[in-house]
């Protein structure tokens, strides 16, 4: 985590501008401004707090709307007098009902898998009657763990079968699975890409 005494707060009478970055698109959400306070809070609590300029005042994002971001690291630049962090939307960002304040439109195209993982965690929050996903998280850890080796196994008849388009098919279902089966156990899509860097890295 980041030195709060080595930021330099000094340039902008006590403020450093934030920048704010979706964890898990990339895509940059929102610049604020925070004082020393502000930053503080958002250690502390997790949730990304700024310094109002306009209302002089600490504010929360997300303290009316419930549109929160959820913090999840935050660097500093070079010269110790600029943020960024990157986070977790909890819906919409701007206040105009839109993802991010610089008019970007989340991709779920290249990260299809992050928005595939975040759904699932919405379905076990949320459990809505008539789908899929409910009926594995009602049937609980047996079921979702019977329904990954099924699949494990078809993946690897059709890998054996040298069909490509009966392999991708089930590869896909494999996969979905193996998601629900992360999230039974609270495990995200971010920790297994952070442990398979961390391998690769080595």
């Amino acid at each position: 985590m980041i030195n709060i005494n080595e930021i330099d707060f000094t340039k902008l009478n006590g403020l450093v501008p934030a920048v704010i970055v979706d964890k898990n698109y990339n895509n940059v959400l929102m610049l604020g401004f925070m004082n020393k306070e502000a930053l503080e809070i958002t250690i502390e609590s997790g949730h990304v707090t700024f310094f109002s300029r306009t209302k002089n005042r600490i504010w929360t994002k997300g303290e009316t709307s419930k549109n929160y971001l959820l913090v999840d690291k935050i660097f500093t630049d070079c010269d110790n007098d600029s943020l960024l962090i990157y986070a977790s939307p909890q819906g919409n960002t701007c206040h105009k009902e839109q993802y991010s304040c610089f008019g970007i439109e989340r991709s779920d195209k290249n990260n299809f898998l992050f928005f595939l993982s975040e759904l699932i965690k919405s379905r076990k929050k949320e459990m809505p009657s008539g789908s899929y996903t409910t009926s594995l998280f009602e049937q609980g850890i047996n079921r979702i763990v019977q329904k990954v080796g099924e699949e494990a196994v078809e993946t690897v008849i059709a890998a054996k079968n040298d069909d490509k388009e009966e392999l991708i098919n089930e590869v896909s279902d494999l996969l979905f699975h193996l998601l629900v089966l992360m999230e039974e156990k609270n495990i995200s899509l971010q920790d297994v890409n952070n442990n398979l860097m961390k391998r690769h890295n080595k």
